[in-house]
């Protein structure tokens, strides 16, 4: 398995989400709720109208099975507002635009490898390496740690790691501390 870094500059999340919004409102909120709410991409797509209306959002996710519960980031919330307006509370968030073949069936999510696609193009246009589906929640647990370091408890609790070194290296800081470490060496 590859594996893949998490965005670490927020002048590039920032071009990202700006590149996004004038291609598909669909993808810059898949990519902003992603950066926001540290969750997997398979919990992203079975997000239903519904489950965001509110304030907080909340969700069983599907690996560990636990509640998880977080909030609409206020930068997106007008533009959320808009794009589900019309939309059906029981539609997916992020519905695909096309039938599925083998079922015939219409608005279901997006597929895990139409998101990987969607990051894979945008990791081209930023020249980023190792940018996949998990790129998103490992970019909200470094942004969070980066802001505030004493964040590490609530990073372990969200991720269900139980360790903080899992967690450093989920989130490819010990990478970067080690790097800087190496850096100031006289």
């Amino acid at each position: 398995m590859k594996l893949v870094q998490p965005i670490r500059d927020q002048e590039v999340i920032d071009g990202i989400k700006a590149y996004l919004k004038l291609r598909s409102i669909r993808d810059f909120l898949l990519f902003c709720i992603g950066i926001y709410s540290g969750l997997r991409v398979s919990d992203l797509l079975s997000l239903r109208v519904w489950m965001v209306k509110g304030t907080h959002v909340r969700i069983i996710e599907k690996k560990n099975i636990h509640d998880k519960t977080f909030i609409i980031h206020p930068s997106i919330r007008e533009v959320l507002d808009a794009y589900i307006k019309g939309m059906q509370d029981n539609d997916f968030l992020f519905p695909s635009r096309q039938v599925k073949t083998k079922a015939r069936l219409k608005k279901q999510p997006v597929h895990r490898s139409t998101a990987y696609r969607m990051l894979n193009n945008v990791s081209r246009e930023f020249k980023l390496k190792d940018i996949g589906c998990h790129s998103l929640r490992k970019t909200w647990g470094y942004q969070l740690y980066k802001q505030d370091p004493e964040n590490i408890a609530l990073l372990m609790k969200m991720f269900g790691h139980s360790e903080m070194r899992i967690t450093l290296d989920y989130i490819c800081m010990t990478q970067d501390m080690m790097d800087d470490a190496i850096s100031r060496l006289k």
